[in-house]
Formats: C-alpha cells, sequence, structure tokens
C-alpha cells in the first residue's frame, strides 16, 4: 500500500567537488528542494554515471543512500558509530554505479545533537543505544524517509536500488510509492568502539549486518542471553 506524496521541486543545483581525508574525491552536483514537508535543509548528491554501457538512451537503476546526518561521525570521526565509513564508502560506491547521496538532516535517529549526546551518557552508564533513546523520552527510531521519498521523486528517481542495512528505510520509501528494486548491504565498519552499538542494531533494529562473517558472532546466541 502507497499514500499519497505531497510534492517537492528541485530549487538549485552547483557543481560540487567532495574530498575526504584518505584523499578520495568525487565530482558531485548539489541540488536543494522547495516544498519538502519538514521544512528542514535537506540535500542531494548526484554522483557517477547513469548511463548504460549498451546504450545511450538506457539508464541503470539509480544506486540511492539516504543518509542520516552524524555530525559526530562524518564530520569529526567519532568512532562510536559507522556513520562515517558509510558515507565515505556511500560516495564512492555510488560515484561508480551512478546515483545519488541523500543527506537527511535528522541527527541522532531523529532526536538531534544534544539529545543524542545526552544518549551517549546514558550509554556509558550501560543502556544501549535504543534504550537510551527510549529514557529520554523519545522513540527507539524517530527518523521518517518521506523526505527522501520526496527528493527522489523530484529526482526523477522513483525506481532505485537502496544502499542500506536498515529494513526500515526500504519499507518507509516503498509506503511512499518508491520501488525498492534491491537493497544493497553496505560494508561492515566495526571496531572495539562500536562494536556493541552495531551488535545492537543488528538484534533490535534488524539491521542486515554481516557481524558473524568478521566476528565470528551469532546472533542466536546474542539472542539466548548475550544481548546488549
Amino acid at each position: 500500500m502507497t499514500v499519497r506524496l505531497p510534492s517537492a521541486t528541485i530549487r538549485t543545483q552547483v557543481e560540487l567537488s567532495l574530498r575526504f581525508a584518505d584523499g578520495y574525491t568525487a565530482d558531485a552536483r548539489v541540488l536543494t528542494f522547495d516544498g519538502l514537508v519538514d521544512g528542514r535543509e535537506h540535500i542531494a548528491f548526484a554522483l557517477g554515471d547513469r548511463r548504460s554501457p549498451h546504450s545511450a538512451d538506457d539508464a541503470r537503476v539509480p544506486l540511492i543512500r539516504a543518509h542520516s546526518e552524524c555530525l559526530t561521525g562524518d564530520v569529526f570521526g567519532s568512532g562510536r558509530c559507522d556513520c562515517g565509513p558509510q558515507l565515505r564508502e556511500a560516495v564512492e560506491r555510488i560515484a561508480d554505479a551512478g546515483g545519488y547521496l541523500l543527506y537527511l538532516r535528522q541527527e541522532g535517529r531523529g532526536i538531534g545533537l544534544y539529545s543524542k549526546l545526552d544518549a551517549y551518557a546514558l550509554q556509558d552508564g550501560g543502556a544501549d543505544t535504543y534504550e537510551a533513546n527510549l529514557a529520554l523520552g523519545h522513540g527507539e527510531d524517530e527518523r521518517s524517509y518521506l523526505v527522501a521519498a520526496q527528493m527522489l521523486h523530484a529526482l526523477g528517481a522513483p525506481t532505485i536500488a537502496l544502499l542500506s542495512n536498515n529494513p526500515d528505510k526500504a519499507r518507509q520509501l516503498r509506503w511512499w510509492g518508491v520501488t525498492v528494486v534491491e537493497q544493497v548491504a553496505t560494508g561492515v565498519f566495526v571496531s572495539d568502539a562500536n562494536q556493541r552499538y552495531l551488535e545492537t542494531k543488528a538484534l533490535r533494529g534488524r539491521h542486515t549486518i554481516d557481524l558473524e562473517s568478521v566476528l565470528g558472532w551469532d546472533p542466536g546466541d546474542a539472542l539466548s542471553g548475550r544481548t546488549r
């Protein structure tokens, strides 16, 4: 089932060169929008070439990453999450395949920067990332992908391959009329600092993170008594 999607339009587009800390660069076209329902300044980066190598008129299905803003991880390189590495990976993979990076201004699963840092303090006391959000009076995950669907329709990309481990992103986008033909897993960016966070996402959020191949970690064991 889908519901009627409020329309949005492209407001501005400008060429922008991206450069990451490891030296990787990519040329992008950054786009802004009018009509996004939450009034926030979400942006899209058009990357790569979607034309098929077989025909100039045959466009590939675009690879899309709907990436929620993470100031601590994306900008300052915090090791408490995998957001920064996922953003870096997404830009390169989308540049290779052709598509769009949607950068969504919904910090901390939608609860904001200050609340996210409050949640970190609770996690330091033993709560997991979902428990901390609930303790602060928020939902486990307050993100909405309605604006992402608006952006995709404005971009002329209602049919996509979604670069994400999060099944809720695909579910919400389909609800808002986006055809997700494939959900493409991201890499696994695990460290001592974020292992508990990734385990919790896999267990409670049902994210399809292949921790077993990296850690020999069995979700069944965790569900049997090792839940973090």
